[in-house]
């Protein structure tokens, strides 16, 4: 059986891995190997990040609507309990924006969530 050279499918193989390595830091972007190493590392961290990113936007919401709440006299524990109750299903990004964007919704909402615990 006569030999096959894979010069094609290497070189492609490797553009391929250097072409998503572009712009990384000193050899990492120029050398297959280091290339290869990075671009696996950066996958991990992509995933990672990705379910990360959820938590920290999460995080962000619950401490903006905290401040505005506690603008309107009530701690954030309290209103999301008095929204509960009130029957009011706003989730915590709509919450946040509200909070920064239209001061006066947010603050009608807090009044409910305030009536809803008396």
């Amino acid at each position: 059986m006569a030999r096959v050279k894979g010069g094609t499918v290497t070189r492609k193989r490797r553009k391929r891995v250097l072409k998503l390595a572009k712009g990384y830091y000193g050899s990492k972007h120029t050398l297959f190997k280091t290339a290869k190493q990075q671009v696996m590392k950066s996958g991990q961290y992509a995933y990672r990040d990705r379910r990360q990113r959820k938590r920290e936007f999460r995080k962000l919401w619950i401490s903006r609507i905290n401040a505005a709440a506690r603008l309107n006299d009530m701690s954030y524990s309290k209103l999301m309990h008095g929204l509960k109750v009130a029957g009011i299903d706003v989730n915590r990004k709509m919450l946040s924006e509200l909070a920064i964007h239209d001061e006066k919704a947010f603050s009608q909402i807090v009044e409910q969530a305030k009536t809803a615990l008396q």
